[in-house]
């Protein structure tokens, strides 16, 4: 188990502000939580860490949203998400995680742009579509194994379909759930997960409960335009934040 009161003090952030995101507040903003300890750890080993206490606050969230989701998004994207995770397995070798981060790191901060200044006109919610629900499926499914950057691409498809609060966060928390555990095996055989990992993350567990239930009760409470001005926001920054960190990388 890690001993390091650095890495504590960086994990304490991290898995809160991952939990508040799982609980459905603040969108993506759990993207944060690897860059974070990475400041103290190995990106690889931040990751793997990580992926059991995601886990957990998948089964803290279903708890509540489990009869909550929009099934028409779960059919369309989570196949090709699937897919996506195959892909990223397979080419886990050959993929350089600091391009997928400029790459999706773009396109959020197009996204958010495209909403606050180019669509003004259009607020109506936008219809569910197979290919396009499929190709944010594949996106997300592959970012989300190669460099954990999975929340995005899934808000693109999502946020303009204008779902309740609520449906929406649960619609996310039932498919991330899914697909955290499909992203078990090919870690497993990548060699994420060791002793000490797993014992840090059991030591990270109630925090990453405690903070999960923060989340669902924010949300709960939460008026629909203001969830929505805080999602757009967050989804901003953090490409913004992956902008950065993909070029300060590549350069």
């Amino acid at each position: 188990m890690i001993d390091d009161p650095w890495f504590y003090a960086a994990a304490l952030v991290a898995v809160s502000l991952t939990g508040l995101s799982k609980g459905g507040f603040g969108g993506a903003i759990g993207m944060l939580a690897v860059p974070i300890m990475a400041l103290v750890i190995s990106p690889v080993q931040a990751a793997g860490i990580m992926l059991p206490i995601l886990i957990v606050m998948d089964a803290v969230s279903l708890l509540y949203y489990r009869s909550t989701f929009d099934r028409r998004t779960l059919v369309v994207m989570l196949p090709a998400s699937i897919l996506g995770i195959g892909i990223g397995w397979l080419m886990a070798a050959h993929v350089d995680d600091d391009a997928v981060s400029l790459l999706v790191g773009v396109i959020s901060v197009a996204f958010a742009l495209n909403y606050w200044f180019g669509d003004r006109l259009r607020r109506e919610p936008a219809q569910h579509s197979t290919p396009k629900g499929a190709f944010w499926g594949l996106v997300t499914g592959f970012t989300s194994f190669v460099s954990h950057t999975g929340g995005p691409p899934f808000q693109m498809y999502t946020l303009p379909l204008r779902l309740p609060p609520q449906v929406f966060v649960g619609t996310s928390v039932v498919f991330f759930a899914i697909t955290n555990v499909v992203k078990l095996v090919p870690y497993f055989f990548l060699g994420q997960f060791d002793a000490a990992n797993l014992e840090t993350s059991a030591v990270l567990f109630p925090l990453a409960a405690i903070t999960t239930v923060i989340g669902i009760w924010i949300v709960k409470k939460i008026d629909q335009k203001v969830f929505y001005g805080i999602s757009y926001v967050t989804i901003f920054l953090i490409g913004l934040k992956l902008v950065y960190d993909g070029t300060r990388a590549l350069l």
